[in-house]
């Protein structure tokens, strides 16, 4: 069984999601930071589309979102998204491209194309904890406790 049986997973739910919803967050199986999207801009700010720490509580996730965008009043809600499967499979799709082309049509070209140093950072991240997963790199085995 691959990491990519569907779950049920709804793209088009996702995809319309991406269209409408002002933050949101994408949590990953493998990955252990969140994918952080908010679609909120100004003259200044362009969308911000960013890898975070986990947060710890919904309080925490609001806070860390106000530090990064400080001129915003906070967001009423922040969506979650659970990607139960790979990296790729977000781009093959159309789940990436949907996020890329909603910071284009805010007119943030630049910031539009940066979302592919993010997406780097996502298929690093994930290739090194599916590595350490394999050596058993931060991973502890029940009956080696």
């Amino acid at each position: 069984m691959g990491m990519d049986n569907d779950f049920g997973l709804d793209h088009e739910e996702i995809i319309k999601t991406i269209e409408s919803a002002e933050v949101l967050t994408f949590r990953f199986v493998v990955v252990g930071e969140r994918l952080l999207f908010d679609t909120r801009s100004s003259e200044i700010d362009p969308p911000l589309v960013k890898l975070v720490p986990r947060a710890r509580s919904v309080e925490d996730r609001f806070r860390a979102l106000k530090q990064l965008r400080p001129r915003f009043k906070l967001p009423e809600k922040i969506s979650a998204i659970w990607w139960p499967k790979s990296i790729e499979s977000m781009v093959s799709n159309g789940v990436w491209g949907a996020i890329v082309d909603r910071v284009d049509r805010a007119g943030f070209s630049q910031a539009a194309e940066e979302c592919g140093a993010v997406l780097e950072e996502l298929r690093a991240s994930e290739r090194k904890e599916l590595r350490n997963a394999l050596t058993g790199e931060g991973y502890q085995s029940l009956w080696e406790r």
